[in-house]
Order: C-alpha cells, then structure tokens, then sequence
C-alpha cells in the first residue's frame, strides 16, 4: 500500500513465512496525507517523514486522528520541552529519548484523539 501511494519502503515489511501471520518489521519513507499513515496500522512500521523545522515536525505529528503515544528524540533541551508542552504532542503519553511504550499514570491513558480503549482511567475522564 505505501508504494501505491508514492512512499517507499527501505526495509522489511514481508510477509513472513512461517507458521502464523507476521511480518518483518519495516522502515518507509512517506507522507502524512497517506492512507496508510492516517489510520492506526498494528504492524511493526517506522514511518520516515521529511522536515524542515521542529514545528513542522510537530503539525505533522499532531495531523493524524490517532494519538495514544509519541515520542521524539533529541539532545536539544528546548526541542524537548517544546515536545511535551502544550504547543507540543497531543498524545496521551509523550516521551523523550525513550520508546512509545509504557504508561503515564496521572495521564489520558488510553490514548488521545481517535484510537486506545477511553479516557476512564486518566486524568482527562471528567471533559
């Protein structure tokens, strides 16, 4: 489907053949208007889109209908604090210079937006 739409993938995502349904994992360059990209994929997918500045970047992150978890890495303090601020991710969990996964406990667990199982359990379950 990414190269249907113009992207193109670097690496991986093969079918595997071997008992069960498993891919390899995969690296591809594309745009955030792709189809692909605006519905939530339980694949084991890197997505690689170019930008030119950090708020870019963030419109770009933030330009989907999901929002469960994110994250950004950097060394760049400022780059940081713009990520997790409110101008930044509008994820449920928002990390730096750590993977997706994991909780926040006084966070929307659950996800933001579009996707996860609800805002009961986080601290957004009054709006």
């Amino acid at each position: 489907e990414i190269e249907k739409e113009g992207g193109k993938v670097i690496f991986g995502g093969e079918v595997l053949d071997e008992p069960g349904h498993y891919v390899r994992p995969a690296l591809a360059e594309v745009e955030n208007h792709y189809n692909i990209v605006q519905e939530e994929t339980f694949a084991p997918i890197l997505y690689l889109m170019k930008y030119s500045t950090l708020e870019e970047a963030i419109e770009l992150h933030n330009g989907v209908k999901q929002g469960l978890s994110s994250a950004m890495f950097t060394l760049n303090m400022r780059e940081a604090e713009n990520f997790l601020s409110c101008t930044g991710s509008d994820c449920g969990i928002a990390n730096v210079n750590i993977g997706t996964s994991g909780a926040e406990i006084g966070g929307a667990f659950g996800g933001e937006k579009e996707t996860g199982g609800g805002r009961e359990s986080g601290s957004d379950a009054w709006k």
